[in-house]
């Protein structure tokens, strides 16, 4: 939708039909090639962008720009009439490259699976709204493109368990600041992690039902009522303050390692952490592994045993990630 408010079509229309023109022709291809290493560039395929595939329209942008003297040559050599993307349109290219480039690098960063990606979301989220502030001296293109995508990025923000992700922030030591979110937003988010803390909500997933029933702790808590029992400070409480003030973590280290390094300092506030931060940020890392089993699954395997597709998908998942 973006695309379309921006006025991007016309100029993507025009690279998908020259990357159609070379893909569907190894010969036409292989004339690409030989005009490349002419002009000293290396030689590479181009790219066609697919609604399915993340990143392939920034992907087929950046190889059409980048081989755009080896394109007209050797597409005027074949005296072909197809529409060639013109200075406006690369101007609009180059543009377009720029604000997509946030979007690849959240994606990637988002659907990984060796790193805790769950207290990313919304640091991701404050980085690519900064990314698409409008400014005095974007086109008008550009604004539209900018207001579409914000619009279209906070309609996606509210679907999201932003409860979760909040908490799952504050546990991150690389992020605890909450930068990302507004000030007043903050509070509420170490309010949630010291009930957690009480048991008063479950770890896993917050209370949904109406009248939930009072846990445990609590109702002990009720039959002991004395005087004693005052607004002062409780060990939960000192534990999340004392988290608080913590020095944050630098942001190439691990979160679950510092939190594993920090088992015997905050006691049941790590084993909470590590809830929050083990659960993916997206469902990329399991769509990987249906993708995977999908590949060995098939009808010339078709008597393979569950427990062997299994220990298969396994096996190559664990390869791939040795590689």
């Amino acid at each position: 939708m973006s695309l379309r408010e921006g006025g991007f079509d016309g100029a993507l229309a025009k690279c998908r039909k020259v990357v159609g023109h070379f893909k569907h022709s190894p010969a036409n291809s292989d004339e690409l090639n030989v005009q490349q290493s002419s002009l000293g560039q290396v030689k590479e395929s181009l790219v066609q962008d697919v609604p399915t595939r993340w990143n392939s329209t920034l992907e087929m942008i950046k190889r059409v720009r980048r081989n755009r003297d080896a394109l007209h040559t050797t597409l005027s050599l074949q005296k072909h009439n197809l529409a060639l993307p013109t200075n406006a349109d690369y101007e609009k290219l180059a543009k377009l490259e720029k604000l997509l480039e946030p979007c690849r690098y959240i994606t990637e960063l988002l659907g990984g699976d060796k790193y805790v990606s769950c207290s990313v979301v919304l640091p991701a989220l404050c980085h690519l709204q900064h990314a698409m502030n409008i400014s005095d001296d974007d086109p008008a293109y550009i604004v539209r493109f900018k207001a579409a995508f914000i619009k279209d990025l906070n309609q996606r923000r509210e679907k999201i368990n932003l409860e979760w992700l909040k908490v799952a922030t504050a546990l991150d030591p690389r992020f605890k600041d909450l930068k990302c979110l507004p000030r007043a937003e903050r509070e509420p988010v170490w309010a949630k992690l010291s009930a957690l803390m009480k048991g008063e909500e479950p770890a896993v997933q917050p209370l949904r039902e109406e009248n939930p029933e009072p846990p445990k702790k609590k109702t002990a808590l009720l039959l002991m009522g004395s005087d004693s029992e005052s607004d002062e400070e409780t060990p939960e409480d000192s534990t999340v303050e004392r988290y608080k003030v913590e020095p944050s973590a630098s942001l190439d280290q691990c979160p679950l390692k510092w939190w594993s390094e920090h088992t015997a300092v905050y006691g049941k506030m790590a084993q909470i952490a590590r809830k929050y931060l083990g659960t993916p940020a997206t469902t990329v890392p399991c769509e990987r592994l249906f993708s995977l089993a999908g590949h060995i699954v098939q009808k010339r395997r078709a008597c393979l045993s569950p427990e062997n597709v299994n220990k298969l998908v396994c096996l190559s998942d664990w390869w791939k990630k040795e590689k």
